[in-house]
């Protein structure tokens, strides 16, 4: 199987998993989702400096900017991996 699928396949199994995560790795399924999808951010950041949510997101993803696509996915996969157990 090729990296994409695994990485479309890893993004399913993310959905399903038994437990929720904690907020930090939420964050980082979703930076690493973004950069493996679209690659480093390509929005402005958010302009509430009260929406925390949001600004935490764009920071994750911003975080990772220079990441390959495809190390992204990687990442991506191995992570889900480890929280399927």
């Amino acid at each position: 199987m090729d990296l994409t699928a695994q990485f479309e396949q890893a993004v399913a199994e993310s959905k399903t998993l038994s437990e929720k995560p904690s907020n930090e790795i939420l964050l980082q399924l979703y930076s690493l989702f973004k950069q493996g999808s679209t690659g480093d951010v390509d929005t402005d950041p958010p302009s509430n400096p009260f929406d925390f949510v949001a600004k935490a997101k764009y920071e994750a993803w911003a975080g990772l900017k220079g990441k390959t696509k495809e190390a992204a996915m990687q990442e991506y996969i191995d992570l889900v991996k480890r929280l399927k157990g």
